[in-house]
């Protein structure tokens, strides 16, 4: 068997798997940028939103660091994964940017 993965012959995102005879390109894990394998722990760099910990990239709760990522008025931060949204809270809705009560 020939390693045509040796040749790299992948897209950026992807890795490639050997099989007997071929190969065939696989895509990488949404936490990374680039990588060896599948699965968090084979990134070669960590995607946006993502951070190392340990050996794997790991989604960054942006709802819970020191600084506000949702500053308006009436506004919760909902963590998903590799970013965060906000939303209006509870008995408040979106008219025009603003959160006002419902």
């Amino acid at each position: 068997d020939l390693d045509e993965c040796a040749t790299s012959p992948c897209k950026d995102h992807q890795y490639c798997l050997n099989t007997d005879g071929s190969f065939s390109c696989k895509g990488c894990d949404t936490s990374c940028v680039g990588c060896t394998g599948e699965g968090s722990d084979k990134c070669k760099t960590c995607a946006s939103g993502y951070m190392k910990e340990g050996e794997k990239c790991t989604d960054i709760d942006e709802c819970n660091l020191p600084e506000k990522v949702c500053v308006k008025e009436n506004q919760d931060c909902v963590n998903t994964s590799g970013s965060y949204k906000c939303v209006c809270s509870e008995g408040f809705e979106d008219k025009d940017g603003t959160c006002v009560q419902t």
